[in-house]
């Protein structure tokens, strides 16, 4: 049969299907029971079907002028849906040999376009693309002068820290988080700074300018802003733009090569992307580390960072301090256009199974230290209830976490306890929060918890490894990135079947031997990755 891609507002013309779904937000008046069944599963499974493409088009584009600062080419899931409109166009590409009639609705105009090229599918009138361009460039531009004006504000701000910066020190580079202290405690390195008295800090240009005067307090903490030249900032970011070569544009994914630099030219990210590199290479200029460790997830910026210090001999060390999982595409190294020379020397994994899948992800091994988890604590037993409450830690992606409170909202409905844990760095409004119960800390603190409903976060692993009875709920329009490295599981579910999963019959769960995933920190090592000195050459 065929496949029949229309939008919203040509939905009410079709006749004669089978099935149908949206591709992406949007709004019609199909029947609800003809929805192609198990979307949520066939979205992710394409979406891994497709990682190839988008590792190999990210090292393509990433290669190229303007490359070193976009998102889209580091293959980065959490902050770029590119993947998630490859897999849109995979499970087209298998559905135009089903035997069904199958309706696509998509209202985007880039994404119907795209879908429209391809054999087989029926397409209507598509979606207006001029007014969408405009809205974005226009749109771009306001960020990025207001971008421009912030981050000249925060170089005349803080430019007083550039003086008490320690010279030839080792530093940790981190972001601004709200739960790190000025008192010798860091969120993404626990207590390492009170270890090491010879340890300092330096503040990722995401810090606001407020909280980085408060960690500075310290005496080894600075801001990169202060080390950023005002009119660089002023001149240059109103017109930082990845711009994807006219090549790029024409080939076979030209359509939504031009959608994902639409998107990210019409925010502040490639301006914010640009600054940070500025402002890390003169940091690194003028301080002259001896080493930078920082929570890597191999970010454009963190490419920019490895080859400069590679070049200034100053010796990199990227702690893998969060999950990893099947859906982190990111963390490997096939989409970096030179290879190894933008990886950091050492790789610092939080326990064994993460340098297996880092190693399987092309990090060699002479490149691989497993220093311990300094977030993830190991759980004592018996910390699930069958009667306790259900812990749902919020996901730092807006879409995600709404899903997450619809379901639990349904369950609170239906007389079971239920605790919200907002994201500590992206946080919902009070509206979205409003009648629902918050809890007193993040999972880690938890006890007696009867499940845990995630989307995204480490706050999955954590209940596998407390012997809690995990939920990840699967969306219908994105990926609810898995974090658990091979071997674990937890019970997928989707918003139609979330409640009835959980109020089913309660299953303990034997807990996964922690040390089999983790590791305790081990200061010996941590003590070499800050102060040993090593060949730092390109290899």
């Amino acid at each position: 049969m065929s496949v029949i891609l229309r939008t919203s507002r040509q939905s009410d013309n079709v006749r004669d299907y089978h099935y149908w779904f949206a591709a992406g937000p949007a709004d019609n008046a199909l029947d609800a029971t003809l929805r192609l069944p198990d979307l949520e599963a066939k979205l992710e499974a394409s979406f891994e079907a497709t990682r190839a493409t988008w590792w190999q088009l990210g090292k393509q584009l990433g290669g190229k002028p303007t490359g070193s600062i976009a998102r889209m080419p580091t293959c980065g899931t959490f902050g770029c849906d590119f993947g998630v409109m490859l897999a849109w166009a995979h499970i087209t590409e298998k559905l135009v040999s089903e035997p069904e009639s199958i309706v696509i609705i998509c209202d985007d105009p880039w994404l119907f376009r795209h879908l429209a090229t391809f054999p087989g599918v029926v397409a209507g009138t598509a979606p207006p693309i001029f007014k969408a361009r405009l809205k974005r460039h226009v749109r771009g531009f306001l960020a990025r002068a207001k971008t421009a004006v912030m981050q000249t504000l925060n170089a005349f701000r803080l430019r007083g820290q550039r003086k008490s910066a320690l010279k030839q020190s080792p530093y940790i580079l981190v972001y601004g988080h709200p739960e790190s202290t000025p008192a010798d405690h860091d969120a993404y390195f626990g207590n390492l700074l009170k270890e090491f008295k010879d340890l300092a800090r330096v503040l990722h240009t995401d810090c606001p300018a407020a909280l980085a005067r408060t960690l500075a307090t310290d005496q080894r903490t600075v801001s990169l802003h202060a080390f950023g030249h005002p009119l660089y900032a002023l001149l240059k970011l109103p017109f930082a733009m990845w711009r994807p070569q006219s090549r790029d544009l024409a080939g076979p994914f030209g359509w939504l090569i031009e959608r994902a630099a639409l998107i990210e030219n019409s925010g502040g990210g490639p301006a914010m992307n640009i600054w940070q590199q500025h402002c890390q290479t003169r940091f690194m200029a003028q301080v002259k580390p001896i080493s930078i460790t920082w929570p890597w997830e191999n970010h454009a910026w963190e490419r920019a960072l490895c080859r400069v210090a590679h070049q200034q001999k100053i010796k990199t060390v990227g702690y893998q301090h969060t999950v990893v999982g099947p859906h982190q595409f990111n963390y490997a190294t096939a989409s970096n256009p030179d290879g190894l020379l933008s990886i950091p020397d050492i790789v610092a994994t939080n326990g064994p199974a993460y340098a297996d899948e880092l190693r399987a992800w092309g990090v060699p091994d002479n490149r691989l230290m497993i220093a311990g988890s300094l977030r993830i604590p190991k759980f004592e037993p018996g910390l699930a209830s069958e009667n306790g409450p259900i812990f749902v830690p919020l996901s730092a992606k807006t879409g995600a976490a709404k899903a997450q409170l619809a379901v639990a909202r349904q369950l609170r409905a239906q007389g079971i306890r239920v605790l919200i844990r907002p994201h500590p760095m992206y946080p919902l409004d009070t509206e979205a929060l409003e009648h629902l119960e918050l809890a007193d800390g993040a999972l880690s603190k938890q006890r007696h918890l009867s499940g845990v409903l995630y989307t995204t976060g480490a706050s999955g692993l954590e209940a596998v490894l407390m012997g809690i009875p995990a939920y990840r709920l699967m969306q219908i329009d994105d990926i609810s990135i898995d974090v658990l490295p091979a071997g674990l599981q937890a019970s997928p579910v989707n918003t139609t079947n979330a409640v009835e999963r959980i109020t089913s019959a309660w299953q303990p769960v034997n807990p996964v031997k922690w040390e089999s995933v983790l590791s305790a920190p081990k200061i010996s090592v941590w003590k070499s990755l800050f102060f040993d000195v090593i060949d730092v050459r390109p290899q």
